[in-house]
């Protein structure tokens, strides 16, 4: 366990007095401070953390990390400079620093240089998140693992991710997100991952990066990052060329996944069982693994596994381990199937979108049975891809689909798509918003209809799902 002098010596010359605290936890959040959690004071847009101080401490936080002085019964301790006095631990202690955020980082990566985990970073433009989970899931099969909690993927979420790191810990699969260059590079410098897995390069973030081999540009930030070969690995995704231009910017040993059969770990014979899942044929070198069933949704899916495999792989574990890790219903992944309205189907895809993830989650829909309905939004931060992207998915629904509700200012921009590509007008409706599309569909869904839901986070869809979903 993190003593308290570990955090001031991170972050300034210190000498232990003898009495140091243990601290249990960090949180940004002061409703979630216990007994012996450090509270994180962030300036935000639309809160302070320093106006919260106090409330940690009444939760039993026993330190907190601030930017200016606050008000309360504590000690004071200014780790702007040497602390050359010894430090009154009877009761809460304010940590005073430039940047709470880059104090935040240094403790993190000072936690994290001491320990031996093999760390796992993930990037791409999608599926991030699911291959996270599932190999989280499989190395999970040969020792304790940690992984970052939901979308914990950016310079505050991944050092919280790096100071829940135990010695016992053997591994860490860490997701890194990015919306401009060196933000990458900076969780590298923070995490020291040994092996960088690499999904796709798509346009996602397009109108922060503006081109998308500057978004290729970003993403290497993790294969350049990487240690040397035998240390470090890199896993390269076969079938996207952008991806695999980078194998030439790593020192790193290269590992391929794909369809493609030059793929060091490729796939073939895929089906899909609908809600059951995918089923496949695995070949690496001379081994061939055949009929190998996953509770993946969509065809798309194959790819997440072979990931997860890959990392299995490289990092020595048997295949009765990696199959036993990608057939675990533990994983959670972002694509789910929950029960709606008159025994209908949901198809929960609202964690995000882009263009790519679209046309994957459209092609699942594609493969079931029953009346299918598409309900799709906005995909934001495309920049100047937005209209053909939102053009292309409307032409791709229009194939899929028996019935679409386009949802939001830029949903409506598929749903006109979809009717020039020929989608009757009876079978296309629009919303304003998720509020305005809840009543529409209470009156278009029927039983036994499969009924996808896809957006961007800020189409806010998951209040449709919230409100069609039943237990």
């Amino acid at each position: 366990m993190m003593q308290l002098n570990f955090v001031l010596e991170a972050l300034t010359p210190y000498q232990p007095t003898g009495r140091e605290p243990v601290v249990a936890a960090f949180v940004i959040d002061s409703r979630q401070a216990e007994p012996g959690s450090l509270f994180v004071a962030f300036v935000g847009e639309r809160a302070d953390g320093h106006d919260y101080v106090g409330d940690a401490f009444q939760r039993g936080a026993i330190a907190a990390l601030v930017e200016k002085p606050v008000s309360g019964d504590h000690t004071l301790v200014d780790a702007r400079q040497p602390i050359t006095t010894a430090v009154n631990f009877d009761g809460p202690v304010c940590i005073l620093v430039d940047n709470t955020m880059l104090a935040l980082q240094r403790i993190a990566a000072a936690w994290r240089a001491q320990l031996s985990p093999r760390i796992v970073g993930i990037t791409g433009s999608v599926g991030k998140t699911t291959s996270k989970e599932l190999v989280h899931a499989v190395l999970s099969q040969r020792g304790l693992t940690l992984k970052a909690e939901g979308s914990y993927n950016n310079e505050i979420g991944l050092p919280l991710t790096l100071l829940k790191l135990r010695p016992e810990h053997q591994y860490a699969v860490l997701e890194m997100g990015m919306y401009a260059r060196g933000e990458i590079a900076l969780l590298c410098e923070l995490a020291r991952p040994q092996v960088g897995v690499l999904t796709i390069v798509g346009p996602v973030h397009l109108e922060r990066l503006g081109s998308i081999e500057a978004i290729a540009a970003a993403k290497q930030e993790l294969v350049e990052a990487l240690p040397p070969d035998p240390e470090g690995v890199a896993i390269l995704n076969r079938d996207d060329v952008r991806v695999m231009a980078m194998a030439a910017h790593t020192q790193a040993r290269i590992f391929t996944y794909g369809l493609d059969n030059t793929a060091d770990l490729w796939a073939e014979d895929l089906v899909s069982m609908g809600l059951d899942g995918i089923r496949f044929t695995l070949h690496h070198g001379q081994q061939s693994l055949r009929n190998i069933s996953v509770p993946l949704l969509g065809r798309h899916s194959v790819h997440t596994a072979l990931r997860a495999a890959a990392v299995g792989l490289v990092e020595g574990l048997s295949w009765e381990e990696i199959i036993t890790g990608l057939q675990g219903m533990s994983a959670q992944l972002r694509l789910v199937a929950v029960p709606g309205p008159q025994g209908s189907v949901i198809i929960d895809d609202t964690y995000n979108s882009s263009p790519e993830s679209a046309f994957a989650a459209l092609n699942l829909l594609a493969e079931l049975d029953g009346r299918r309905l598409a309900i799709l939004g906005d995909m934001l931060e495309l920049g100047s891809y937005t209209l053909e992207a939102h053009q292309l998915v409307g032409r791709r629904a229009c194939l899929v689909a028996d019935l679409l509700v386009a949802v939001g200012v830029l949903g409506r921009l598929i749903g006109e798509s979809a009717l020039q590509a020929g989608m009757p007008p009876a079978a296309v409706s629009f919303a304003e918003d998720a509020q305005a599309a809840i009543p529409l569909l209470e009156k278009l869904i029927a039983p036994g209809d499969m009924v996808l839901i896809k957006g961007s986070r800020g189409a806010r869809l998951d209040r449709l799902v919230a409100a069609l979903s039943r237990d």
